[in-house]
């Protein structure tokens, strides 16, 4: 079964195109400068028909036919979706509804949904939301502790980010531990630009660092992770600055980048680190230890863990990282768990997401 894996952006589509029965990746590429002056697509309509034109004269497929089913990436589900769907008129409609929660990413994802049904009207497609994978967390976990009106009002809570991700690594982990996904404990660890840990037990989320945006939890590439909100109050106050200008500041210019001044790039990071500079340093340090404490915290909340698993650009990648928390980890965790570099495949997991949900089969993989 050929399925098609989605991926937009407002001025950019990525794909991927998988044969599910034995997970090989047939065709993948990109699509830029949507809408751009000069540019071959100037909709997200014309950006599906040529990277579809693309897949074919690649000869990955012969004819459009031969796509059994689209899988869309899909950044908000809000509380309504806790799981796939198959995209019909309804839950595009409630896509719409989570806009306000994800303005500049659901927005381009209904384009492609749309776009797709206008160039691939007869085959099924499919939305996978990063979202979805922890609206298993309990109450505890995912409320905020200020008034209840603004949850009931306005859905201000955790709801966690990298959902497809984590669930990927998840069922890796099983794999290669040899056990059922739901009898162990799993703490996942997404590290890249981005980042997020995730406490899993029994297959299910039951919380995770990133919060009502992917701003809380971790220290990031340009992302300042948990901070005191008084002191962005502060900041405000004594240097005249607007929520525009904070949200620029927080998101854009903070995390590696803001601590050493220098780049949001890890590996950046790590060279100069080596060559001395002290405030690269410090963003090493600090990002480590943000992670350990994240770490630590979710194991207690577990009760132990079978396994913690590091995926992502920098939890794949960088050795020196994956070495120096191996040895703070193994002075606190029981010599049972196992520490494990995983590597994700985000794409690969909204296919067989589709795939399960076009075919009715429910397995984690």
């Amino acid at each position: 079964m050929k399925i098609l894996v989605i991926n937009c952006g407002s001025s950019s589509i990525k794909y991927k195109l998988y044969d599910t029965k034995i997970s090989s990746l047939l065709a993948k590429g990109l699509i830029e400068r949507i809408g751009e002056k000069n540019s071959k697509a100037k909709n997200h309509t014309e950006g599906i028909k040529l990277l579809i034109s693309r897949i074919i004269e690649e000869g990955a497929v012969d004819k459009l036919e031969e796509i059994s089913a689209i899988g869309h990436r899909v950044v908000h589900g809000g509380e309504v979706f806790t799981q796939p769907h198959i995209i019909d008129d309804a839950v595009i409609g409630k896509i719409k509804e989570c806009v306000p929660l994800a303005p500049l990413h659901n927005p381009a994802n209904l384009a492609g949904i749309l776009s797709c049904a206008k160039v691939l009207p007869d085959t099924p497609q499919v939305a996978v939301f990063d979202t979805a994978f922890h609206q298993t967390m309990p109450e505890a976990a995912y409320l905020y502790a200020i008034p209840g009106y603004f949850y009931k009002k306005y859905k201000i809570r955790k709801y966690g980010f990298h959902g497809t991700s984590h669930q990927f690594v998840a069922c890796q982990a099983a794999d290669i531990l040899g056990k059922p996904l739901e009898k162990i404990k799993l703490i996942t660890c997404h590290l890249g630009n981005g980042c997020s840990i995730t406490a899993i037990d029994k297959g299910k989320s039951i919380d995770t660092s990133m919060g009502f945006t992917p701003l809380e939890g971790l220290i990031m590439g340009t992302r300042s992770g948990d901070i005191d909100v008084a002191a962005v109050f502060h900041i405000m106050k004594k240097e005249k600055k607007h929520i525009a200008d904070m949200d620029e500041i927080l998101n854009k210019k903070s995390g590696l980048l803001g601590i050493s001044g220098l780049s949001n790039d890890f590996r950046s990071i790590v060279e100069a680190a080596k060559r001395g500079n002290r405030f690269a340093k410090l963003a090493y340090d600090m990002f480590s230890y943000r992670i350990e404490k994240y770490i630590g915290a979710y194991y207690f909340a577990l009760g132990g863990a079978d396994a913690i698993c590091f995926t992502g650009g920098i939890g794949e990648n960088s050795k020196k990282f994956i070495s120096d928390i191996k040895k703070k980890l193994k002075r606190i965790i029981d010599s049972k768990t196992k520490i494990m570099v995983v590597p994700t495949d985000e794409e690969l997991m909204i296919a067989r997401l589709t795939y399960k949900m076009v075919k009715g089969k429910q397995k984690c993989h």
